[in-house]
């Protein structure tokens, strides 16, 4: 597990933090539950208790569910409800959810029973925990969520594992839930009044993924600036733009901390040094994919700041439908909408788009020798008879255009379900699961331009700066320089592996220093 990632995360009656769900969810972080948060979890069960006694009706209580809600239950059915609640909405299909998807959502819906507002029993909670620190992931579906109530379907599938039910995943291998626990020596929940309700309310799914995407992006944005530099000194560009001062006209925050990241990249670079004054004489200005490329990429660090805080205060929120109030109220509410979280989602897939575009225009530029400066067309070793790049480009380029289309906004679409009662939804699951897409797309298309700037530097005469030179070597150490046409894909996929990893920022600031 990274340095930055905690082994054990302690949930409360408190928010989580972005790095705590994705040392959960990613990591496989050992999960705690406090003491405070059992004591608030028993204490608010106790008015649950007193409600399921009292004649008057009580949503989630003694009463049926969403367009059912007139019907009053039984106290011998209740049991038999919450069951039946779970079961029908446990509705998913199509392909299995990433494993550290489920984790996240699992992780965000315990957090929530353990504020103490959703009136489910300390046993709830604390089977919640086992399963995750057994490594039991149940089976989600890729459909059924319309971010309204919440992510219901998804979280279903993981209640129902709670119950013996349904089909989960333990080291990778498909098993029958029931007996996983049984391996994990964890009795199978039976559920009471309002449970099922509580376990299946949240927008826990988008958040999740909100989180892992916050977490991906911030280390694309870096990985951005490094690709920026690269180009820069590939296509013997200047640095003069990127200065401070110039950033300070125009005072976003994320333009400011692009342009010093590209500088620190570049800082010291020989080969920029022997050809600034043939650039002040011939070339005058970079094309925009360059010269603004801090515009870019800082609009999109000032959006993933604004989507951080969304997430932030939506982790220290408790979604539930009703609530249990401090006060001891059972109180029907709207949190569950997934909204504010479907819109931030949304703006990253956007920003994600652009910021791919970018990176696949400056790539571009490297192979064509009526703008590369010098180098052979395509980076080829002997053009004609070698394409080197040319199709490199053309993989960015397909992304590029799906990244397009993935940046239609899902939470501009609502379709009304459950006999008209829900009838605005968020969309935000959608949301969610194209921007997964996209982030996946951007990580590629900014491997190829480092890999073709990598190359187009080794092309070049004189010593590259460190920040460069500490990418290339990092590249060298499993994929080849220039040469003639071989085996392109591996070489792709080894970068996008070593930026997926971070392993190309850790070379920049072990180089230079510590990237902002």
């Amino acid at each position: 597990m990274p340095n930055a990632y905690p082994s054990t995360v302690t949930v409360g009656v408190g928010a989580l933090t972005i790095e705590e769900v994705v040392a959960v969810a990613r990591y496989g972080a050992t999960v705690e539950i406090s003491a405070e948060a059992l004591d608030e979890v028993a204490s608010t069960r106790d008015r649950v208790e007193e409600l399921a006694q009292d004649p008057t009706p009580v949503y989630g209580i003694s009463t049926g569910f969403g367009a059912l809600a007139r019907r009053h239950i039984p106290e011998k059915m209740r049991a038999q409800l919450q069951l039946s609640l779970v079961r029908s909405h446990a509705a998913g299909t199509g392909p299995e959810v990433e494993e550290e998807v489920i984790r996240a959502l699992m992780l965000l819906r315990l957090s929530t029973l353990c504020t103490g507002r959703t009136g489910v029993r300390p046993v709830v909670v604390e089977t919640y925990a086992k399963a995750l620190n057994a490594g039991i992931v149940p089976v989600v579906r890729e459909y059924g969520s319309l971010g309204c109530s919440g992510d219901l379907a998804p979280l279903a599938h993981c209640a129902l594992a709670l119950l013996g039910e349904g089909e989960v995943r333990v080291g990778g291998e498909l098993k029958d839930a029931g007996e996983a626990l049984a391996a994990a020596g964890i009795e199978p929940l039976e559920l009471r009044e309002k449970e099922g309700l509580a376990l299946i309310n949240g927008t826990d799914g988008m958040l999740g993924q909100l989180c892992l995407a916050i977490t991906d992006l911030r280390a694309a944005a870096k990985t951005a600036d490094i690709a920026t530099a690269m180009t820069v000194e590939g296509l013997l560009g200047t640095l003069v733009v990127f200065a401070d001062d110039l950033q300070q006209l125009r005072p976003h925050p994320g333009q400011a901390d692009s342009a010093a990241n590209i500088r620190q990249v570049a800082d010291g670079s020989e080969i920029l040094a022997a050809a600034l004054e043939e650039f002040k004489k011939n070339q005058v200005q970079d094309a925009y994919s360059v010269r603004c490329a801090p515009q870019v990429a800082g609009g999109f660090r000032d959006t993933l700041a604004h989507t951080a805080q969304v997430a932030e205060r939506e982790l220290a929120a408790a979604v539930d439908n009703p609530v249990v109030a401090k006060d001891g109220r059972v109180v029907s509410n709207g949190n569950f909408h997934g909204a504010p979280v479907a819109y931030a989602l949304d703006f990253l897939s956007i920003v994600t788009a652009d910021l791919a575009s970018i990176s696949e225009r400056r790539t571009d530029r490297f192979l064509d020798p009526a703008r590369n400066r010098g180098l052979n067309a395509f980076l080829a070793d002997d053009p004609g008879v070698d394409s080197g790049h040319m199709i490199a480009q053309y993989a960015q380029a397909g992304i590029v255009s799906e990244l397009k289309r993935l940046a239609t906004p899902a939470s501009a679409d609502s379709i009304p379900s459950s006999a008209m009662q829900e009838d605005h939804v968020s969309m935000g699951w959608s949301a969610a699961r194209k921007l997964r897409k996209a982030v996946d797309g951007l990580q590629r298309v900014l491997a190829v331009e480092l890999l073709t700037a990598a190359r187009a530097i080794d092309m070049r005469e004189g010593t590259p700066a460190g920040g460069t030179g500490a990418v290339i070597a990092a590249l060298r150490e499993t994929v080849p320089g220039p040469g003639t046409d071989r085996y392109l894909s591996p070489e792709i996929e080894e970068t996008v592996r070593l930026v997926k990893s971070g392993a190309l920022i850790d070379a920049v600031e072990a180089a230079t220093s510590e990237l902002r």
